[in-house]
């Protein structure tokens, strides 16, 4: 005799940078148990390869590509994903810092927060058309998640910094005509940047600095001291902490 087959739930979303509309599930057990252990190995490369094939395997839309998606699209997938599977309400601990004679008070705090509610902030100065002559302007575009595991690769931050930098660009304007990334070798975009001077390459970095990001504010009073804390979470592990 055929065991019961239980229903799975659909949820909806809409991913705040890339704009996609996605249809997914709640990971099943299975799933679960191979984030849990790849949390206690404590890699982040495994980590990240776990949370690619969960959210691939929980996606319900044609032509799904998680490498594709901006990095913070991903994350915020994988937050809405968790708490849809596990449970929206998470509790973090905090340690009291404030000072009383002298010492920190150090009591230990926690508190619990809906991951539903976590919002994706914009930066009102991050611009992404970058003007480095009185002519060229290149386009740049958020980081994908393909970026991450090349990464993993690199061993400086120089080199670091580049690769974002190259994997980043979405076309270049003259003036006259746009050259667009994906029409040009990765060894033609690098020698290009390579060409830049120091003040054109951090207008380029600058972009980077003002990403949009994870965030939630948490206020509380400790319970042994009275001073009122609060605490800004931002990226994904400060809100499993």
């Amino acid at each position: 005799m055929a065991l019961p087959k239980i229903d799975t739930p659909v949820y909806e979303l809409d991913l705040p940078l890339s704009k996609k509309h996605i249809r997914f599930r709640p990971f099943l057990v299975k799933e679960q148990k191979n984030l849990m252990m790849a949390m206690e190995a404590d890699d982040k490369e495994t980590i990240e390869r776990n949370i690619k094939q969960v959210l691939t395997n929980c996606t319900l839309v044609d032509n799904f590509d998680v490498n594709k998606l901006p990095v913070i699209d991903v994350e915020y997938y994988f937050l809405n994903l968790r708490a849809r599977s596990v449970g929206e309400i998470v509790e973090n601990k905090y340690t009291c810092t404030n000072e009383v004679d002298g010492t920190k008070c150090g009591n230990k705090m926690s508190a619990q927060f809906n991951l539903l509610d976590v919002k994706v902030e914009f930066d009102p100065e991050s611009v992404d058309e970058i003007k480095i002559t009185d002519k060229i302007v290149i386009k740049l575009k958020y980081p994908e998640f393909s970026l991450v595991e090349k990464l993993s690769k690199k061993n400086s931050a120089v080199d670091v910094a580049f690769e974002i930098v190259t994997d980043s660009i979405e076309y270049i304007y003259d003036g006259e005509q746009y050259y667009h990334a994906n029409e040009t070798s990765k060894e033609e975009m690098m020698q290009f940047i390579e060409s830049l001077n120091q003040e054109q390459f951090s207008k380029l970095e600058d972009f980077f600095n003002h990403l949009p990001k994870m965030h939630k504010k948490v206020d509380m009073k400790c319970s042994k001291c009275n001073f009122d804390h609060t605490f800004r979470m931002e990226g994904l592990e400060s809100f499993f902490g």
